[in-house]
């Protein structure tokens, strides 16, 4: 019968988390190497045996702890019938709460898994060459019902134009070919970029032994072409996308081999890291598994070369020195994918120095001249690498000190604009009580002014000159109030009070001729009226 000696349950998820963490790569936690040396039995007349299902823990517990270990045999027998009796050994733990934990410690592992994967730019490049090579085969399939069924109608275009992509778009602009005239000229050398090929079209529409087709069909046929041309489109920019990936997360292989066979290559190796662990006799023969195994069993000639061989080196090469550049080129392969993997800033810089290696050992093996050594190349690209890497560092820091610069402009300018926002606020309530006491004094003067020119009798005369008076008082009281308000007061000199004297002597004699000329006119009214 087995029992319970001990259980030791996680304090928390994230405690939980990282015990399966550790024993996923193989590492002893601190929690666990207290567990079982708290609880195992040190000394008795029986030695103890720990036994352990996953055997890189087991070899790392065998380095920690001095028991005596198995990871075979009776241990996988009794680890799962512990999984499937653990909630009747432990008190009040159901099945149900043991799924539910399982499940969530699997959750949480599985999502710190992805996020944390360190081959999440290769996924990228993994799924696009994989979709490269899909829509190669999709656009040859489609671009061949194309010319199938365009051929029924016009059978010579197909001797005239090889190319699939540029067949769907004559088949898209031709359409009935009895329709076909001078006029469209232009607009067939602007697709087949041949003037020569678009005359030929022309007179071949014009005596062409297709048969006659109807709208309906021709209207499908345009359709299913402008597909077919739209995919090879984005077969161009997916290609331009590979390129751009490339560049970024490989770009010493990129440079050596290609965009396309070094994507193959990292794509069959699974990551950049899987393919920089491999050896060159790996990388030589990768992709010709088939071929290999085929050999061993037959004891027949294994493969030279797998997917390398669609690089343009081997097929420069002759055939007696295929064998030995594609050797070769596997050997510079290996280093430019470890440089790529484990190097901080990626530079082309390593392979393209690789590759003019490679073009030394091909015009070596064609004409015989002695190429450059292995370590004065390396010194060479290690140093170019140095300058370009000093070179980005310098860019980097200067985008980060105008990202700097451009934050605290933006800080200032936000700062300053709630400021200029309090200040627009107090000048504008200034502005409004100097316009209230403003208008207040006009209309204190305009009631003063209404009551004055109320009708008076004989003295109305007098008193309007008396009205006046005060206007101009008033006036010049309102004017020098301002000024008092802006703090410019003045005092009054005796030159100014002079010129007062005078214009109200001036004033004077004005207005007294006026009394006698109203008293004639009244004596005048008078008599007209006796008479």
């Amino acid at each position: 019968m087995v029992s319970l000696a001990a259980f030791f349950p996680f304090k928390s998820a994230q405690a939980a988390l990282e015990n399966m963490n550790a024993i996923s790569e193989g590492v002893v936690h601190a929690d666990l190497k207290l567990f079982l040396e708290t609880n195992l039995p040190q000394s008795g007349k029986k030695k103890s045996v720990l036994g352990v299902s996953d055997g890189k823990i087991g070899a790392a517990l065998q380095e920690e702890l001095s028991s005596s270990i198995q990871t075979g045999g009776v241990v996988a027998e009794i680890t799962r019938g512990l999984r499937l009796h653990f909630h009747s050994l432990v008190k009040g733990l159901t099945a149900l709460a043991a799924s539910k934990a399982q499940l969530g410690l699997g959750h949480s592992y599985s999502r710190a898994k992805v996020k944390f994967n360190v081959n999440r730019a290769d996924n990228m490049i993994i799924q696009s060459i994989a979709l490269l090579d899909q829509l190669d085969k999709d656009i040859n399939t489609f671009s061949m019902r194309v010319r199938e069924w365009y051929g029924y109608h016009f059978p010579e275009l197909i001797k005239i134009v090889s190319d699939n992509s540029m067949y769907c778009r004559l088949a898209q602009l031709i359409g009935n070919r009895k329709e076909l005239s001078e006029e469209n000229l232009e607009s067939l050398e602007e697709v087949v970029m041949d003037s020569a090929k678009a005359q030929a079209i022309l007179d071949a529409s014009r005596s062409s032994m297709g048969m006659d087709i109807s709208p309906i069909d021709l209207i499908n046929i345009e359709r299913f072409s402008s597909r077919v041309v739209s995919l090879a489109a984005y077969r161009l920019e997916l290609q331009e996308y590979l390129r751009s990936k490339m560049s970024q997360v490989a770009p010493n292989l990129a440079a050596l081999i290609g965009e396309v066979v070094g994507a193959r290559l990292i794509s069959h190796a699974g990551s950049l890291t899987n393919l920089a662990k491999y050896p060159a006799s790996t990388v030589q023969i990768l992709g010709a598994e088939k071929a290999l195994f085929r050999a061993l069993k037959t004891r027949g000639n294994t493969p030279k070369y797998g997917l390398i061989f669609h690089s343009t080196f081997i097929g420069r090469a002759a055939a007696k020195n295929k064998g030995r550049i594609s050797r070769y080129l596997a050997n510079k392969c290996t280093i430019a994918s470890r440089i790529d993997c484990f190097s901080e800033l990626p530079t082309s810089v390593f392979g393209d120095k690789l590759r003019e290696q490679v073009e030394e050992r091909l015009s070596f093996y064609e004409t015989g001249d002695v190429p450059r050594k292995n370590v004065d190349v390396m010194k060479e690209a290690l140093k170019e690498a140095t300058d370009v890497a000093a070179e980005i560092k310098r860019k980097l820091e200067k985008k980060e000190k105008k990202r700097k610069k451009r934050e605290k402009k933006l800080q200032e300018l936000g700062e300053n604009g709630e400021a200029n926002g309090d200040a627009e606020v107090e000048n504008g309530e200034e502005d409004n009580t100097l316009k209230k006491k403003k208008k207040k004094k006009q209309a204190a003067e305009e009631m003063e002014a209404q009551a004055e020119e109320a009708p008076s009798g004989e003295n109305g005369e007098e008193t309007s000159a008396k009205k006046k008076k005060k206007r101009k008082a008033e006036s010049e009281e309102v004017e020098e109030a301002p000024d008092a308000e802006d703090g410019a007061e003045e005092t009054e000199t005796p030159a100014k009070k002079k010129k007062r004297k005078s214009e109200a002597m001036d004033t004077q004699p004005e207005e007294t001729p006026e009394t006698p000329v109203t008293e004639k006119k009244k004596k005048k009214k008078k008599k007209d009226a006796a008479e």
